[in-house]
């Protein structure tokens, strides 16, 4: 049996679509259910940020979660699959009336993406000084906290309505399928034969 992470949400909704396209039937997790066994998978329903860590510490063979959260969190497997899913973008804010000052000495940026944020200045050779948010990040640029935020952004309305604008796109996401190492080689096969099968699905969307 493959065990497959899925983030809570959307995502997790439109992965299991997926499924049911593929195998029929309906695969759905119950009210607050955090496990579902159904058609010879085990599907676990945790956090967005901690699918990969499922997956690398093997608790997980397979799970789905954004490429934003596998770069950030550099971590040690297989990225197998763009699905196309929950498209977005990791972008850097500021408020309207300002510019982004590249000549800057020391930049500070609010977000919880400290090694996104951090590789991408210096790959600009710009000195950043990171604070680490959990959430409500846009409120760092409107009380002085930060000069800019890096968060992700899907339709910038959240940005809008806090009185800050895009400066900057720094990268692409979508939800990918990524797999434990030890699990791609022991379970190849069952591995690759879903992965076929949802490839097919996601291309011909």
């Amino acid at each position: 049996m493959l065990t497959i992470a899925l983030p809570k949400g959307r995502i997790a909704e439109e992965t299991l679509d997926i499924f049911s396209e593929i195998f029929g039937g309906d695969f759905k997790f119950e009210s607050r259910k955090l496990i579902m066994e159904k058609g010879g998978f085990r599907f676990l329903n945790v956090r967005n940020q901690d699918v990969p860590t499922y997956v690398e510490y093997g608790s997980a063979d397979l799970g789905v979660v954004g490429l934003d959260v596998i770069t950030e969190k550099e971590l040690d497997i297989i990225d197998m699959l763009d699905m196309q899913l929950g498209k977005c973008k990791v972008a850097i804010g500021i408020k309207n009336d300002d510019t982004l000052d590249w000549s800057r000495p020391d930049i500070k940026v609010a977000t919880k993406m400290v090694n996104i944020t951090r590789n991408y200045f210096a790959s600009k050779a710009v000195g950043v000084e990171i604070i680490k948010l959990y959430g409500s990040i846009e409120l760092a640029p409107l009380v002085g906290l930060a000069d800019a935020i890096v968060d992700i952004v899907e339709t910038g309305t959240t940005m809008k309505e806090n009185g800050l604008k895009v400066a900057q796109d720094i990268m692409d996401s979508s939800a990918h399928l990524i797999a434990n190492k030890n699990s791609f080689y022991s379970k190849k096969d069952a591995i690759l034969d879903l992965y076929e099968k949802i490839s097919d699905v996601v291309s011909s969307r």
